[in-house]
């Protein structure tokens, strides 16, 4: 059994990159962990921060039902990330308490300051989990995990590159309902601040919904379209990653883990 560490700047980044690998994942007799590193509660046009913190918690929680898995935060403040020690001791001391195989986070070129913060947070701990005197009150690991990196659309300084396709199109739906479990983002705030017309313009809660599965179905499809070369004939949903530099040596054992051959 390996261990998958999920490492998201806010409840519902790795659910929208990793959901699809984390059930197959569970599904192939392996472990897999979600982590957020914020608590999301910025995420809104009209909720005030304490009770968003409480409602993406309880969305955090459903989610991980959804995929059968736990699901964590270490609760800094949404928007409010940065790079700094303290918060870097803290998920150090997190991967060492878990210590596992793989962890899957964002690169450090992205739009958003806490996609970027917890990219670089993971680079600063890549050799950091293997140094017994920081943070000496947990024991350091003595085999660094493997650093993988979800896909992003940006170019600089270097274009996201496919190393790893894997096709989830045995478990699309449960991937989608595990994304619409982050009912305060989805039905409400993204909507809100994309201008999606086809969730705002709709009273009625089943249509919201059936046009949000359309609209996730066809995000889901992208990295098949984008990268078919990469994914097997007749393939529809996929997810694409990135094998970094940093940490550990990539396996033929994480590879077939993912991929399932």
């Amino acid at each position: 059994m390996l261990k998958f560490l999920m490492i998201g700047a806010h409840p519902d980044d790795m659910d929208l990159r990793c959901g699809g690998l984390a059930v197959l994942l569970k599904n192939r007799g392996h472990e897999a962990r979600f982590l957020s590193v914020t608590n999301g509660n910025a995420g809104h046009q009209s909720m005030d921060k304490d009770a968003l913190r409480e409602r993406r918690l309880g969305e955090m929680e459903k989610a991980g039902a959804v995929y059968g898995l736990r699901y964590d935060t270490l609760d800094v403040d949404d928007g409010y990330l940065t790079a700094d020690i303290p918060t870097r001791d803290k998920l150090l001391r997190y991967i060492r308490a878990y210590a596992p195989d793989v962890i899957i986070t964002h690169r450090t070129c992205d739009y958003h300051p806490d996609h970027r913060a917890t990219g670089q947070l993971v680079n600063d701990c890549s050799y950091l989990v293997g140094v017994p005197l920081v943070c000496p009150d947990v024991p350091a690991l003595r085999k660094a995990p493997v650093i993988i990196a979800c896909e992003d659309k940006f170019t600089s300084p270097a274009p996201f590159r496919p190393d790893i396709a894997v096709c989830i199109d045995e478990v699309i739906a449960q991937k989608v309902d595990g994304v619409l479990q982050h009912v305060s983002q989805f039905y409400e705030w993204l909507p809100y601040d994309g201008k999606w017309e086809d969730v705002l313009n709709v009273t009625d809660p089943e249509t919201v919904t059936a046009n949000l599965i359309i609209r996730h179905r066809k995000r889901f499809a992208g990295p098949v379209e984008k990268y078919r070369g990469a994914f097997p004939e007749g393939a529809v949903y996929g997810e694409v990653y990135q094998v970094d530099e940093y940490g550990g040596a990539m396996t033929d054992e994480i590879l077939k883990a993912m991929t399932g051959k």
